[in-house]
């Protein structure tokens, strides 16, 4: 393995019982970079996060993290690796504080020791150390979950979803902490449902129904979409919706709050055309405006291929 690379995966499968959940999954991680996989509930991002952190065995399939195997080596792996599972798995009969001091004793480290690198995260719980974490608000729990993971000074921080369920700020300062850590030399792996969230990675892997769609930067990918984009608002946008999936010429359309992202499969798609058609379907009030695509268009296209 390139030295620089922390995490290699090559084929990677793995199913429970009849149903597949990963499917020939290969790529890298380099070392110091945030590389984020970006998908819906359901994608496989759970199952891929527990076998890099050798809770699970694949079915077939080599990963190797640190230039170690995942299967012979695990116990090795497992002092470098910082791992936040996407459900709260903490103590919650235990307090902040008692929480902490028992990660860092699995560790054979302690707070004292490695406060510095958590100081950041854990100033924002500290005064509440003595509180059940049971009792904590969501954003809380997020950032006492990624002290426990960091206590012990990994190499590596795998994120399972860290930001599912907390609100918009806490989202915000979560990230801001993550590009911190960043800094600091730890490399990070983290996987979202928030396509906003693709942006804020320097390389993401897009990912569907345990399939990888793409892999580069966020505006590597943005730059391979295809198609015209519309966005198109008018007083029913789900019957607008409905329509436009049934134009001769639809490639995508889909729900964006409250307007309707829209391709064509023709290269000569124009406003008139799609215009024309709206008017003739006794559509009224509508607005047509072509708009640059983002890394969600890009992901629903690709799942259209």
């Amino acid at each position: 393995m390139i030295a620089d690379k922390i995490v290699h995966v090559s084929n990677l499968n793995k199913s429970y019982k009849a149903v597949q959940v990963l499917s020939d999954i290969s790529f890298e991680v380099k070392e110091g970079e945030i590389f984020g996989f970006i998908g819906p509930d359901g994608a496989g991002k759970t199952s891929l996060f527990r076998i890099i952190n050798t809770l699970l065995l694949p079915d077939s399939g080599r990963v190797s993290v640190f230039g170690l195997d995942t299967k012979k080596d695990y116990k090795s792996i497992r002092q470098r690796i910082g791992y936040m599972p996407g459900r709260f798995s903490l103590y919650p009969d235990l307090s902040v504080e008692e929480n902490l001091s028992f990660f860092a004793s699995i560790f054979g480290s302690t707070i004292a020791k490695n406060y510095h690198l958590i100081k950041d995260i854990y100033s924002h719980i500290e005064p509440f150390k003595k509180r059940k974490a049971g009792a904590l608000s969501g954003g809380m729990k997020q950032k006492l979950a990624l002290s426990c993971a960091l206590i012990h000074k990994p190499d590596l921080l795998v994120l399972d979803e860290p930001t599912t369920g907390v609100d918009a700020v806490s989202r915000t300062e979560f990230w801001e902490m993550l590009k911190n850590l960043k800094n600091q030399g730890i490399t990070i792996i983290v996987s979202t449902p928030y396509m906003d969230e693709a942006s804020l990675c320097e390389r993401i892997a897009l990912i569907s129904q345990g399939k990888i769609l793409d892999i580069n930067t966020p505006e590597a990918i943005i730059a391979k979409s295809e198609s015209k984009l519309f966005s198109i608002t008018a007083e029913d946008k789900y019957s607008l919706l409905k329509l436009l999936r049934n134009y001769s010429d639809c490639k995508t359309a889909f729900l964006f709050g409250e307007n309707v992202h829209f391709s064509c499969r023709s290269e000569n798609a124009d406003k008139d055309k799609i215009s024309e058609y709206l008017r003739l379907k006794a559509v009224e009030n509508f607005e047509i405006n072509i708009i640059s695509p983002n890394i969600e268009d890009v992901f629903m296209e690709l799942m259209t291929r």
